[in-house]
């Protein structure tokens, strides 16, 4: 498939949005974007579904940006730079994978590798 064409199908196949609950309604430990509301399995299928994939895809992100974050703190140009043992006190992970999450980053900021030297 062509790289646009790609893109294009790519950014169809995107989860639904995350829509943040009212405070109200997140209060209620019963209350889960109001998933228990829907009678119809079908339909109830089908949103906790999206939900599912909308929730896996920011996790993603999340993890993504959580190693581009990761690779700039240890930047050794930086002159405030972090150790992978304070970025894992930080982020609550272990050094070693600290250590991953920085190298994950940096290619992340490196750019796809077709268009490295």
């Amino acid at each position: 498939m062509a790289e646009p064409e790609r893109a294009r199908t790519e950014r169809r196949m995107r989860p639904a949005p995350l829509l943040f609950e009212p405070a109200e309604a997140a209060a209620d430990p019963e209350h889960f974007f109001d998933l228990e509301a829907i009678e119809d399995p079908r339909e109830l299928l089908a949103r906790a579904t999206e939900l599912a994939l909308a929730f896996r895809a920011a996790a993603d992100r999340s993890v993504e940006f959580q190693a581009l974050a990761a690779a700039q703190l240890a930047d050794p140009r930086r002159f405030d730079r972090l150790t992978p043992a304070a970025i894992a006190e930080r982020a609550q992970w272990t050094e070693d994978y600290a250590k991953k999450m920085v190298e994950f980053g940096r290619d992340l900021l490196r750019g796809p590798a077709e268009n490295r030297p």
